[in-house]
């Protein structure tokens, strides 16, 4: 695959007369395998940000800053509505900028890989997403409250009525749903458009998860910044799901058949055009019903089950789900690795 950003970078080289060495285009794929195994094993962890800010918090204060000043209650449904596309156009404008200027520095400059190399670790989520989901495992092993006090980190959902089952059920769902949003679709997004790509991604991702909700205050004003993410999550959610199914070939007492029965059947039942493509194999490699009716801070959402299995998921169920997220994640580095081999083997 071609990187967009950086064959007009090695245009402009060109054009200025800069030889340029064929391997360059190896570089982002290189890149991009050492980021995936050093947030595999780093994580979240404050090294950096403990100095300077998570790039997805400068992204969400741009957010926060510009709904506070655009998104007045007294405001039309329609003026709201396009309010919330120019906020779409600004945020994918200023980051798409900036991310672009990293590219270059990344080609012009002996140590700018180095810049680009460190953003693309903090914009992937891999091990943070495992850490969080083996911390609900960990907390329902101690209490039922203390279960809930994890699980509120990476859901959206009021965790208080809530019981052992629907707090490991919970998880579980995040869990399936997030390696799609923050591992595989990421990594899609910079092997299709380089660093603007996975960088755009998360800005969209992020105004998503800020504002684009159903309820009175974002249902216009969010709008746009909500069907982007869906649009941008449309190939990798269902890339995503395949992983999961070839995973279960490899994680004991867990089903390929019906991973791949239930993607087909179920994949579509969620009320997210996306989630419901990981949800879905997930519950039938592993026996289980996920998804369901389930409470929000606004309401309950009565939406259908996925899967035939147990709606009585209990700890173990977690521990046996992060072993299968494990090895897809294993999967979606060993299409990479594949894919710079063919790079390879293309420039020969």
């Amino acid at each position: 695959m071609a990187f967009s950003e950086h064959a007009l970078l090695m245009f402009i080289f060109d054009s200025l007369g800069e030889a340029q060495n064929p391997y360059i285009e190896l570089y982002p794929f290189i890149l991009l395998v050492m980021a995936i195994l050093v947030e595999a094993f780093v994580g979240d962890r404050n090294y950096i940000t403990r100095y300077v800010k998570h790039p997805v918090i400068w992204i969400g204060d741009l957010i926060g800053f510009l709904d506070r000043k655009l998104n007045r209650d007294k405001r039309s449904n329609l003026a709201r509505l396009i309010r919330g596309v120019l906020v779409v156009l600004v945020v994918i404008a200023l980051v798409g900028t900036f991310s672009l200027g990293v590219s270059w520095l990344a080609f012009s400059h002996p140590w700018g890989w180095v810049i680009e190399f460190i953003f693309i670790i903090s914009l992937l989520a891999g091990r943070s997403l495992y850490d969080h989901v083996l911390l609900v495992a960990r907390g329902l092993e101690v209490s039922v409250e203390s279960g809930r006090d994890a699980v509120r980190h990476i859901v959206g959902r009021d965790p208080v009525a809530l019981d052992e089952h629907g707090i490991a059920r919970a998880g579980i769902e995040s869990l399936a749903e997030n390696f799609a949003d923050g591992v595989v679709a990421p990594v899609f997004w910079y092997v299709v458009l380089g660093f603007p790509g996975i960088a755009i991604y998360k800005a969209v991702n992020t105004m998503d998860s800020m504002i684009g909700y159903k309820n009175t205050r974002y249902r216009y004003f969010g709008f746009a910044a909500a069907r982007l993410d869906d649009a941008l999550n449309f190939l990798p959610a269902r890339f995503s799901g395949i992983l999961i199914i070839i995973a279960a070939i490899f994680v004991p007492r867990a089903s390929l058949r019906e991973a791949l029965r239930i993607f087909i059947r179920d994949g579509s039942k969620h009320r997210s055009p996306n989630a419901g493509w990981t949800e879905a194999p997930v519950a039938g490699a592993l026996d289980l019903a996920l998804s369901g009716p389930r409470r929000y801070v606004d309401g309950v959402e009565n939406d259908p089950w996925i899967g035939t299995g147990r709606a009585r998921v209990t700890v173990s169920d977690i521990h046996r789900a992060l072993y299968l997220y494990i090895v897809a994640n294993i999967l979606n580095i060993i299409v990479v690795v594949a894919l710079l081999l063919l790079r390879i083997s293309l420039l020969k």
